[in-house]
């Protein structure tokens, strides 16, 4: 099962957004031996993931943790499980706190237990910086911390044990914070998703052609997810032990340009209405950041632009679509009389 001749690779939450794009990428370089825990009884289909080993292990159950690093003892950790709904988060914030914050201290602490010389990747977020002032942009790494969501507080809390295990433990934790990234598979509670999804369901009439919206004034800084999986690899790779790092793209765009985008690549017109339902009870105007310490220390650029990211999500949400057709009786029956 074991081979002496790899470094090992174990992914948290590989069945997710970031992590089958991350385990792909791993299997692709084909100089790792590369595992991921899953938190469901089966086995989950992953997408092209041919030399993934997989084992079950949900990271809030300490006692499992423990058992499966005692077992793989891996020379890299990347803990990609929790809950990453930051608008969700409003809805149920205990919940996300206690899933974010006891799964990540179930991985140091079975660390520091076994004495795991390996190293691990602490993914914090730009929502860490929470309230942003126009002083303050672009955010660097000294930025103060405003978290004004609770899923920006769960993330506080990685980050920090990650420095508290790396200063009392000496645990080998690089500590990252992930500005937005975005990218085929992603689950439509995030932006670009969501749009898509709306648009690729009016493409195959199962839906009216209007698109509901939010806020489409704010500036985000956007960062491709196999760009982001390129960047945490290097993390391990060359970053110091304990220290930070933004990873993003350098650059912010309104959601409206997204949308902009988007809608131009559709193969129907469709009409924008403003839902006051999408609309978070917290929303910082512009957040970018500012990159230059990860890529002195990494040398990573992002490769795929913007433009690309977008088609292929919704080249993505146009496959899935045709493949589930779910929503076209329901919504024709409802309309019937229109």
């Amino acid at each position: 099962m074991k081979n002496a001749t790899r470094l090992r690779a174990l992914i948290t939450g590989a069945a997710g957004f970031a992590g089958t794009h991350l385990a792909e990428m791993l299997l692709a370089d084909g100089d790792l031996e590369v595992w991921g825990t899953y938190h469901r009884s089966a086995v989950p289909a992953l997408p092209s993931l041919d030399g993934l080993q997989t084992i079950q292990c949900d990271t809030n159950d300490s006692e499992r943790v423990r058992h499966v690093l005692a077992d793989l003892r891996p020379n890299w950790i990347f803990h990609l499980a929790g809950q990453s709904d930051v608008g969700g988060s409003w809805d149920s914030a205990w919940q996300t706190i206690e899933l974010n914050v006891r799964g990540q201290l179930n991985i140091l602490q079975a660390m520091a237990q076994l004495e795991l010389h390996a190293r691990v990747l602490v993914v914090g977020s730009n929502n860490e910086y929470g309230i942003v002032r126009p002083e303050d942009l672009p955010l660097d790494e000294d930025t103060p911390l405003r978290p004004d969501t609770p899923y920006g507080v769960s993330k506080v809390a990685q980050d920090m044990l990650g420095l508290q295990f790396f200063l009392s433990h000496g645990v080998r934790a690089v500590r990252v914070r992930c500005f937005n990234f975005i990218g085929p598979r992603q689950s439509d509670h995030f932006v670009t998703a969501a749009f898509a999804k709306q648009i690729a369901e009016i493409e195959a009439g199962q839906a009216e052609p209007l698109m509901r919206v939010g806020n489409l004034s704010s500036e985000r800084d956007f960062t491709d997810v196999r760009d982001m999986a390129r960047a945490q690899r290097l993390a391990l790779e060359r970053c110091a032990d304990g220290d930070v790092y933004n990873i993003g793209s350098g650059r912010s765009v309104t959601i409206q340009h997204l949308l902009d985008i988007l809608l131009a690549d559709a193969r129907c017109p469709i009409r924008i209405v403003q839902d006051p339902a999408r609309i978070r009870p917290s929303d910082v105007p512009r957040s970018v950041a500012d990159i230059g310490k990860f890529q002195r220390a990494s040398g990573w650029q992002p490769r795929i632009s913007l433009e690309q990211s977008l088609h292929d999500i919704l080249d993505y949400w146009r496959e899935r679509v045709r493949r589930l057709p779910v929503a076209s009786d329901e919504w024709r029956a409802s309309h019937v009389a229109t």
